[in-house]
C-alpha cells in the first residue's frame, strides 16, 4: 500500500522560506580533479574515491544548501554491471551514496543536512545524451525493471526523500509512478529535463506530466532540472495551478549547453534570477551541471540574505 506524503522539506521551508540545493557533483569533482571520463561519470568516483564525494558534499553544505543530492544518478545494475561490476557490489555502492551525504553533514556540521537519493533517468545509464531526449527503444515494463532494484536498495538506505531527476519521458514517469505504488518508502519529488518554456524533452507538455507526477501520494515535489535557465520562468507559469502541498523543484544547468559528442559542456554562464523563479511557486531552489559551490553561495545569498 502507498503511504500517504511525509515531508522532510517543510521544516527548513518554513524557517528560511526556501530549501536550497547544492549544485553540480560533477563539476565539482572535476574541479578537484577527479576522472570522470567513460559512462559511469560521478558513479566512478564514487567506487573509486568515495572520500572525494563526502568532501564535495561538504563543499555545498558550507556554501549553505540544505540539500544535498546523492552520487547514485549514474550508478545503476545495469551500467554497473556493464563495466564489470557484481550486483552485490552495486547494492553496496548506492547505499554507501546515502551514507557519503549523511557523513558530509556530520563534516560539515550540518546535522540538519536533508539527504536526497538521486534516481537519474534511463538514458543516463547509456552515456549518449538521451537524458536531454527521451527517444527511448524500450518499453514501459523495460523502464519498470531497470528502476525497481536501485529504487529498493537506494530506500532501504534510508534517504530522506529520493530525487527522481532529469527525467525527458513521459512514459518513464508513469513506469516509475507505477513502482512507487508497490511499496512503501521514502517520499520523492520528480524533475524533468526540458526542450523549451512548455514541453520535457520527449515533447509532452510539462504542465501534464508535472500535475500527473504531483497527483501521487509519495509525491512532495515536482519541477524542472538539467534544464536551460531561461526555460524555466516559461515552465513554472505553465504549472501555476499546482497542489499547494506539494513543492515546485528548480535546479537548472548553468546555462550552458551539453554537447554529447565531444562530451563536453559549452560555455554560455549567467547568473539566473531565482528571485523570479520563487515569485512564480519555486520554494525548492538549487543548481545542476555547471554550478559550483560558490554559485550555491550566491544563490543563498539571492534568496535568504
Amino acid at each position: 500500500m502507498t503511504e500517504p506524503r511525509a515531508d522532510p522539506l517543510a521544516a527548513v521551508i518554513a524557517r528560511r522560506g526556501v530549501a536550497i540545493l547544492d549544485g553540480g557533483l560533477a563539476t565539482s569533482l572535476e574541479a578537484r580533479g577527479a576522472d570522470l571520463s567513460g559512462g559511469m561519470w560521478s558513479a566512478r568516483v564514487l567506487r573509486e574515491h568515495p572520500r572525494l564525494v563526502r568532501d564535495v558534499h561538504a563543499d555545498f553544505l558550507r556554501a549553505g544548501a540544505d540539500v544535498v543530492v546523492t552520487a547514485s544518478y549514474q550508478a545503476s545494475f545495469a551500467g554497473f554491471q556493464r563495466a564489470g561490476v557484481s550486483e552485490d557490489e552495486t547494492a553496496d555502492l548506492l547505499r554507501r551514496s546515502v551514507e557519503l551525504a549523511r557523513e558530509a553533514a556530520v563534516l560539515a556540521a550540518r546535522p540538519d543536512a536533508i539527504v536526497a537519493a538521486s534516481v537519474g533517468p534511463y538514458g543516463a545509464s547509456l552515456a549518449d545524451g538521451s537524458e536531454y531526449r527521451g527517444d527511448y527503444a524500450v518499453t514501459r515494463a523495460d523502464l519498470r525493471r531497470f528502476h525497481r532494484r536501485r529504487l529498493e536498495v537506494l530506500a532501504s538506505a534510508h534517504p530522506d526523500l529520493l530525487a527522481i531527476e532529469t527525467l525527458p519521458s513521459s512514459m518513464e514517469l508513469d513506469a516509475l509512478l507505477e513502482l512507487l505504488d508497490e511499496g512503501s518508502g521514502p517520499p520523492a519529488w520528480f524533475t524533468f529535463s526540458c526542450r523549451d518554456a512548455g514541453r520535457i524533452s520527449d515533447g509532452t507538455p510539462f504542465a501534464e506530466v508535472a500535475a500527473r507526477a504531483a497527483r501521487h501520494p509519495r509525491v512532495i515535489g515536482v519541477g524542472i532540472n538539467c534544464t536551460a535557465p531561461r526555460y524555466v520562468t516559461g515552465l513554472l507559469e505553465t504549472f501555476a495551478a499546482r497542489p499547494p502541498e506539494v513543492h515546485v523543484v528548480v535546479y537548472p544547468n548553468i546555462g550552458d549547453s551539453w554537447d554529447a559528442r565531444a562530451r563536453r559542456w559549452v560555455r554560455r554562464r549567467r547568473q539566473p534570477d531565482a528571485q523570479q523563479w520563487r515569485r512564480r511557486g519555486a520554494d525548492v531552489v538549487g543548481g545542476c551541471c555547471g554550478t559550483t559551490p560558490e554559485d550555491i553561495g550566491q544563490l543563498v545569498a539571492q534568496l535568504v540574505g
